[in-house]
């Protein structure tokens, strides 16, 4: 297991009520109702929250290895993330799909990018060899 060399950010929610309750963080920025998925309840719940966090980290990291190669990303890229969760032996589980488009750019380049992103985001570091994750370049 890779140890943290230095902290940079610590995030701090408060969850009451599991999926079906609410969380709130620290600072007052997040402050979200919870609902099971598939129930047609008020709020959200954590594998959307989870994809959302995925795909906005994978556009960080993105930008980092584009910074470091030189590589100038389109503006308009986007990630489709989608996160599934269902059984695995015994327990539950998720799986993600990272659907990335960079348009206009050389297709070998953005592969290059996707794969030096997957290295260094932080939630493909958590998730590798963890849960099935299948990045792709649309």
């Amino acid at each position: 297991m890779a140890q943290l060399e230095k902290v940079l950010y610590t995030a701090k929610v408060h969850t009451t009520g599991g999926r079906e309750g609410a969380s709130r963080s620290d600072d007052g920025k997040l402050d979200v109702t919870l609902t099971p998925p598939a129930m047609n309840g008020p709020g959200t719940n954590p594998e959307q929250l989870f994809a959302a966090g995925y795909s906005a980290c994978f556009i960080g990291a993105m930008k980092a290895v584009a910074g470091k190669m030189k590589v100038t990303l389109p503006q308009d890229l986007s990630v489709d993330a989608e996160v599934d969760l269902g059984p695995i032996p015994n327990a539950f589980g998720i799986a993600a799909r990272l659907n990335v488009k960079l348009p206009g750019m050389d297709r070998a380049q953005a592969q290059q990018v996707l794969d030096a992103a997957h290295q260094v985001c932080p939630y493909s570091n958590a998730t590798r060899n963890n849960i099935d994750v299948t990045i792709t370049l649309v």
